[in-house]
């Protein structure tokens, strides 16, 4: 991916690449996005996009394993956070799932992620301080809550899944607060094309159904030029 479709990515909001990369593949049927309704803590920011650093990690309950070796785990979870380079987007799965107590999201791991180049976070657990984390590094997140709990690592880069979401390590991911989607690499030559051409013919229903006097007539008129220009 190049810095001009970075930019172009961080300017559209993830229902519109959902459209793109089916104008991409030329078909329906794209199925590589989250479903059920997420929450975002910055729901008027850009869309984080970022290659996904992922992990597992869990709340409700203590862990069963040393001290010693949780704590080792979470410093080699920060070095994986902080590998590759950006552009990056932490993606974590609460394996508590859908009954998640904990927040790992809060001031200091948000300000920690960000201060090592990931843009923000996918997680389908609980984020929390909301008035003092980053503006810059959205949280797109499964809840709210006061308390961290249990909260601990349990798997680094293996793949996971988010809100019926499955994200390897390394997949191209774009969120929003609508949601999030995988972007697969075979449509990324074509993506920023698709999106031009996507907004091309969204405006032959828009601009006509914003003036005065649209009626259903002009509907038409315009349908029969939308159905033209997607073929």
């Amino acid at each position: 991916m190049d810095d001009e479709l970075l930019s172009l990515l961080r300017m559209v909001d993830t229902p519109t690449v959902c459209n793109a990369i089916e104008v991409a593949q030329g078909k329906r049927g794209f199925d590589a996005f989250t479903r059920g309704t997420v929450v975002s803590s910055a729901p008027a920011s850009p869309p984080v996009v970022g290659y996904a650093r992922t992990a597992k990690i869990a709340a409700a309950a203590p862990p069963s394993e040393d001290p010693a070796i949780i704590r080792a785990r979470r410093m080699d979870y920060y070095r994986h956070m902080a590998s590759g380079g950006p552009p990056s987007v932490a993606v974590v799965e609460d394996t508590d799932f859908p009954h998640c107590v904990g927040a790992f999201w809060g001031e200091i791991n948000a300000t920690v992620h960000r201060g090592l180049g990931l843009s923000g976070v996918l997680t389908n657990g609980v984020m929390r301080d909301l008035g003092d984390v980053p503006e810059n590094f959205p949280m797109i997140a499964g809840s709210i809550g006061p308390s961290h709990a249990f909260v601990h690592v349990e798997a680094i880069g293996v793949p996971v899944t988010v809100f019926g979401l499955t994200v390897a390590p390394g997949d191209l991911v774009h969120a929003d607060r609508h949601g999030a989607v995988v972007v697969p690499q075979d449509v990324l030559p074509v993506l920023a094309a698709s999106i031009a051409k996507l907004r091309a013919t969204e405006r032959l229903i828009l601009e006509p159904a914003r003036q005065e006097g649209f009626n259903l007539a002009k509907f038409e008129e315009a349908w029969a030029r939308f159905e033209a220009a997607r073929t």
